[in-house]
């Protein structure tokens, strides 16, 4: 969860856990790193990797050792990248129970045997723990799979491990560090180690980007899967809200949370993201999804996309960073080539009004959600509601809080319920001007296909001091909305990553594909990352 609007607004067992919390010290450490060796699966995509499977190059076997080879060269020691928070003991007899179905052509389909890492607020039923990076969750393993996580077995997908994360989603501290948990410290960039990930999901967008998965997921509130998308050049898709099931996904709002892809290239996310959709009775909010929600995506795979597509330039959005706003006034002119016809400016009207009402609505949402959740969970777990959090918190100050405190936490757990009149108006407020007086009406207005923008500016350095240093870039309204959201690679600023934002109305992301991937194949911009020791300055 990005903190930007709320910086405005408020000012298996342990031992299978690959990371240890890294301190200050370690991450100023990163002056002169041992540069990784080369990796064979290095940016080799699904569809790649798949061809290999079937040409016999590979099995997936050797996929998931070559995958936890490179993690525990690169992640857990080395230039200790820190995106891993722990491996699934079973990765390699989950692999070769897949090697076995596919000499006995029963292929399940692209996913088929393919490594995937998870974030670490998704539950999984097996002998990996969900913990949000917090030691009060430490033991804590579901007695079933998320939604999300049991339809990626059933598509073939491998669940590698899970990932690093801001703990508890980012919604713990206005001055956090992104991508710093308790459990797993904190994830570096792998463009340049002192630089900030971004989060919440901070180490599936570094591990992803890093090529120690084929692909990640991620969660979002607000900007947690575009923005690490940005920061780490890749290709984040944060569904309509109701298109993807959240159940068993430790929960910040149900206004707003969702799960999705974080991949390296389009396809590969819109492969991923037909494996993620579908009605579910855990999730009520799946049932909007009915008629709308796709098993395949990869159809709108378009080079000639953006031919006549109206697309509105949020003009709102830019401005905060010069070299970012000569980047994407380039890549308007590359939409421009290939086809676009731009609106400009298109600005959503409301930008920046409903910051306050989504913070109200979040803290009362998310104590709700937090406490249902942790309500069920086993009596092996020492936590059982937002209030057990913070006292365990406190008693542990010097694992949980070494840095930052938690005062969102304390701020949610002052809320009353959610049939409280405040929360009500809030939310009301929240709709009205994100949707009706927001993106669907300038949409509507200008007759628009998508809206375009800055998903952010490069990574600032990480700061355990004094926290997070957001600059700009777009998520908010989408986010609150409950709109669907692509973020692209569109360059790099001093050689640190810059994505470009394509977002439009509810259940259009065939049409955002379809844009997106005619953008990427007609830019090629994405480059992997060198694990420098700082951003390049000259």
């Amino acid at each position: 969860m990005k903190r930007r609007t709320f910086l405005r607004a408020t000012a298996t067992t342990a031992a299978l856990a690959i990371v240890t919390p890294v301190s200050a010290s370690a991450i100023e450490s990163t002056a002169e790193p041992i540069a990784p060796a080369d990796f064979e699966l290095d940016e080799m995509s699904i569809t790649d990797l798949q061809q290999h499977l079937k040409s016999g190059r590979f099995t997936s076997r050797s996929l998931v050792e070559k995958y936890i080879d490179r993690i525990k060269e690169i992640d857990s020691k080395g230039i200790h990248l820190n995106s891993v928070i722990e491996l699934n003991p079973d990765a390699e007899s989950i692999a070769a129970a897949f090697d076995r179905e596919r000499r006995d052509r029963r292929e399940r389909g692209p996913l088929h045997g393919i490594p995937i890492l998870i974030k670490d607020n998704i539950d999984t039923s097996d002998r990996m723990m969900t913990t949000a990076g917090s030691h009060a969750l430490a033991g804590s393993k579901p007695g079933q799979d998320a939604s999300g996580a049991r339809r990626l077995r059933e598509a073939g997908a491998i669940i590698l491990g899970k990932t690093n994360l801001s703990e508890w989603a980012n919604f713990r501290s206005s001055h956090s560090s992104s991508g710093w948990s308790g459990r797993g410290g904190q994830t570096k960039n792998p463009y340049a180690l002192d630089r900030n990930p971004c989060g919440s999901s901070s180490g599936s967008g570094a591990a992803s980007s890093a090529s120690l998965c084929a692909a990640a997921i991620g969660t979002e509130t607000d900007g947690s899967i575009v923005c690490p998308s940005s920061a780490n050049s890749l290709v984040g898709i944060k569904p309509t809200v109701g298109l993807v099931s959240r159940a068993g996904i430790i929960p910040i709002a149900h206004s707003q949370d969702t799960a999705g892809p974080m991949a390296r290239t389009v396809s590969d996310a819109a492969i991923i993201l037909g494996a993620l959709t579908g009605e579910d009775p855990r999730d009520d909010m799946t049932a909007a999804s009915r008629g709308k929600g796709l098993n395949d995506y990869t159809k709108f795979l378009d080079r000639e996309g953006l031919k006549g597509m109206r697309l509105g330039v949020a003009r709102k959005h830019f401005g905060f960073n010069d070299r970012v706003d000569k980047l994407m006034s380039e890549r308007l002119d590359d939409l421009r080539r290939l086809g676009a016809v731009l609106v400009d400016p298109a600005d959503i009207p409301t930008t920046g009004k409903f910051d306050d009402s989504e913070f109200e609505v979040l803290l009362y949402e998310f104590k709700a959600d937090l406490n249902k959740y942790l309500a069920g969970l086993g009596p092996g777990v020492e936590v059982h509601s937002l209030k057990d959090v913070i006292d365990f918190n406190e008693k542990h100050r010097d694992r949980e809080m070494p840095f930052f405190g938690h005062d969102i936490l304390i701020k949610a757990q002052a809320k009353g319920p959610l049939t409280e009149k405040k929360y009500l108006q809030a939310l009301r407020k929240n709709h009205l001007l994100s949707r009706t007086q927001g993106i669907d009406l300038v949409m509507k207005q200008k007759k628009l296909d998508a809206l375009v923008a800055p998903t952010g500016g490069p990574a600032w350095p990480t700061d355990l001091i004094n926290g997070d240093h957001f600059t700009g870039g777009y998520s908010s309204a989408s986010a609150v909305a409950g709109y669907p959201h692509i973020t692209v690679p569109a360059g790099y600023v001093f050689g640190m990553p810059v994505g470009i934002s394509f977002f439009g109305m509810p259940f259009t992301e065939p049409t955002l594909i379809k844009i997106a991937y005619a953008f990427e194949q007609g830019t090629k911009a994405r480059k992997p990352p060198k694990f420098l020791p700082s951003a390049q300055l000259s």
